[in-house]
């Protein structure tokens, strides 16, 4: 099968390469899916995921990619709850090859079913940040009706997910970026937005959802107001909110709250922000573009 390979990690995207590799089959508790449509995140070539086993064995070449949607053409060893020839959508695990490959094999608890009427592309954009932003504003966060939260990065995949489900939820959302972006964020549904490189919020906020680290990170612990909280994907915070939280995490799988993600999408609740779409030997420059647009880059796989 036809896969993208990491093989040097001081090369970063430098190392990428279309490759032949051998078929995944399914361990215990795994599937075998045909990958129809995958995404990936940007700086995954620097996490020691990518590059060593749990046990701390290398791995390299290394599939990257993790958010997928296709369908399952092997179970593993008592594997319950999913059937060959089903859709399905989900993530791999960040210590396996990914999917970025014609087939992967995955653990089956990180998968849910794909409603016929989902295209796969969509599909493949709402794993990873759609748990990510659920996860973060009410599992960790606890937002409720009637709160205010500032969502960085809020035209980005995860981050506009964020807005949508918070605004959704009864609070008040405010949004930040790039200039370019305050239409498309104030459309997705938020009340405000903040140009990062021209303004500034000011106003106490109960949530900050961070997805962009550094100077934007540490600015925000200043603006959440007692009893709030700091949540942060992109790395552990090193300034904490005087009289409030900060959590950092990382992304749980959830079939059920997959699946409860699908239907939003299907009624019309919800809309994953799709950037380019580009097929899978084309996978390597994706990673290296430096400019992303809105939403989040899918790489087309099957072709049928």
């Amino acid at each position: 099968m036809r896969a993208i390979t990491a093989s040097d990690r001081e090369a970063g995207v430098g190392g990428l390469a279309l490759t032949e590799l051998p078929h995944p089959h399914a361990a215990e508790n795994d599937v075998v899916v045909r990958v129809h449509a995958a995404g990936f995140t940007p700086g995954e070539l620097t996490w020691p995921a990518t590059w060593t086993d749990r046990a701390g064995h290398d791995r390299a070449p290394s599939v990257p990619g993790h958010e997928l949607s296709g369908v399952v053409t092997e179970l593993g060893y008592g594997t319950t709850g999913l059937t060959v020839g089903q859709r399905v959508f989900g993530f791999a695990d960040w210590a396996r090859d990914g999917s970025l490959a014609e087939y992967t094999a995955v653990e089956a608890r990180n998968l849910a079913p794909l409603p016929a009427d989902l295209d796969h592309t969509v599909a493949a954009a709402l794993p990873i940040s759609g748990l990510t932003a659920w996860q973060g504003l009410f599992d960790h966060a606890g937002l409720a009706t009637g709160q205010t939260v500032l969502v960085h990065g809020a035209a980005g995949g995860v981050g506009s997910l964020a807005v949508q489900l918070a605004r959704e939820a009864g609070a008040r959302v405010v949004g930040t970026g790039r200039a370019r972006d305050r239409d498309l964020v104030l459309g997705l549904g938020a009340d405000a937005y903040v140009d990062l490189a021209a303004d500034q919020w000011e106003e106490p906020v109960d949530v900050v959802f961070d997805v962009l680290g550094g100077e934007v990170l540490a600015r925000s612990a200043a603006l959440v107001r007692p009893g709030g909280t700091l949540v942060t994907i992109a790395e552990p915070p090193t300034v904490w909110p005087e009289h409030g939280r900060a959590v950092f995490f990382v992304v749980e799988p959830d079939r059920v709250r997959l699946a409860e993600l699908a239907q939003r999408v299907r009624d019309g609740r919800l809309k994953p922000l799709v950037g380019e779409v580009r097929p899978l030997a084309e996978a390597a420059e994706a990673f290296s573009q430096r400019r992303r647009g809105p939403g989040k880059t899918i790489i087309r796989v099957a072709t049928d």
